[in-house]
């Protein structure tokens, strides 16, 4: 689902284009036995002239569906053509001209017409429509634009007073409700500790709202799998995730966390691997597919598969050179082949990137790991301590270190 082309004589309604396109593709992905690329990999085509048969072979799709909006007032016209990816040939196009409040009745009829096409039979609706007021709808989107931008704290910032005034405008908005939640933990997570608890608290009321409201509403299960989450309750937040991919099995962020909580709480890396893979299949160019990807390479690192760990950390590496987590256990598996100028190279970037000295010593580890849970403390640590010891120190280990965890370097 390419983001599609916003032909209004007002370039600010980019916003409205865009929030239809995203609504589109959650539609997609709940048809049964339908893969849809997210959205964050979709988007980085925008404005981009690549052939289709070239998006189709770098994101492993057959379909792209590409299109136009143009809306003037309360009217908006949506040009959609469907494509065969593997030929380049339009297997149909239509034209829909709706009033504005027909929004919701015009991306059911899309995506209708989709499933018609490639013969597929439609999931029952989703419980929960989004808000029919255009007001509101207008914030809704606005906001959601807002937190595909910059800095995550800024951004968030900025998607809570939009998600607010959505809110004001029409108060039984679920979806309203829901997006507030969420913009509230991602800006809790970058925030002072007191005002984390304060976001904290206000995303949980909002999620209560709109789960009394809607209790099948799969944004406020992800809002509240999310603060579960961010408040180190993972196992508790397992369930929310799988509440939502139960609706909508294409979503991303939900595959993602799911898998990373199963890591936290000691569940089977294979199956944390596996989810954490699906994602990173949905939305190749995500802009956290460098953290998945060293996340599986972690995994690998944990059960001494020291080559496999090597793959999946340099691609999270690659994929974003300022993340600073790839290179602290490429510190490790480096050390581990013997490979230690590496390994100190590895370790040195990671800590300049990091701007601090977190894995310097076990005891900043056990303080500040972000694994440093119950069910993977032990691992994590024995992981950091590698890094240190054959960065630093260079002694003669082998994988059967590994066994021992971070107990067996504690004293140091």
């Amino acid at each position: 689902m390419l983001p599609f082309t916003n032909l209004s004589d007002d370039r600010e309604q980019q916003y409205f284009v865009d929030g239809l396109t995203e609504d589109l593709t959650t539609d997609l992905s709940c048809i049964a036995g339908m893969f849809v690329i997210s959205r964050n990999s979709a988007f980085t085509y925008r404005n981009k002239p690549v052939e289709t048969r070239q998006i189709g072979r770098e994101l492993g799709v057959r379909y792209v569906l590409e299109g136009s909006v143009q809306r003037s007032g309360n009217q908006v016209r949506v040009n959609a053509q469907l494509i065969d990816a593997e030929t380049g040939g339009h297997l149909w196009a239509v034209r829909f001209d709706r009033n504005i409040g027909d929004l919701f009745a015009l991306q059911s009829e899309i995506t209708s017409r989709i499933a018609i096409a490639l013969n597929l039979e439609l999931m029952r609706a989703e419980a929960a429509r989004p808000t029919d007021n255009p007001d509101a709808m207008d914030y809704i989107f606005k906001g959601r634009a807002a937190l595909a931008k910059g800095n995550p704290g800024e951004s968030a910032a900025d998607a809570i007073g939009l998600f607010e005034r959505a809110l004001e405008l029409d108060p039984r908005s679920v979806e309203a409700h829901s997006r507030l939640a969420h913009a509230l933990v991602l800006h809790g997570q970058q925030a002072a500790p007191d005002v984390a608890r304060a976001d904290f608290e206000r995303a949980e009321v909002l999620v209560e709202q709109a789960l009394a409201s809607s209790p099948e509403y799969p944004l406020a299960h992800d809002a509240r799998g999310q603060l579960l989450a961010n408040q180190r309750r993972c196992e508790d937040a397992i369930p929310e995730f799988e509440k939502v991919l139960a609706v909508d099995r294409n979503y991303v962020g939900a595959l993602a966390n799911l898998g990373f909580c199963k890591l936290l709480t000691g569940g089977s890396d294979a199956e944390a691997i596996e989810l954490l893979e699906q994602a990173i299949r949905l939305s190749p160019r995500d802009p956290s597919v460098a953290f998945r990807y060293a996340m599986i390479g972690l995994m690998h690192l944990f059960q001494s598969r020291t080559d496999e760990a090597i793959s999946w950390l340099e691609k999270g590496r690659n994929a974003n050179p300022r993340n600073p987590a790839p290179r602290w256990f490429l510190a490790s598996a480096y050390g581990l082949k013997g490979e230690l100028d590496r390994a100190a190279a590895a370790l040195a970037e990671a800590q300049r990137l990091e701007g601090s000295d977190r894995y310097s010593t076990i005891a900043r580890v056990r303080a500040n790991g972000p694994l440093n849970t119950p069910a993977t403390r032990d691992r994590f640590e024995g992981i950091c301590a590698l890094a240190v010891r054959f960065a630093l120190e260079r002694p003669c280990l082998g994988p059967h270190d590994l066994e021992g965890g971070g107990r067996h370097y504690q004293r140091h």
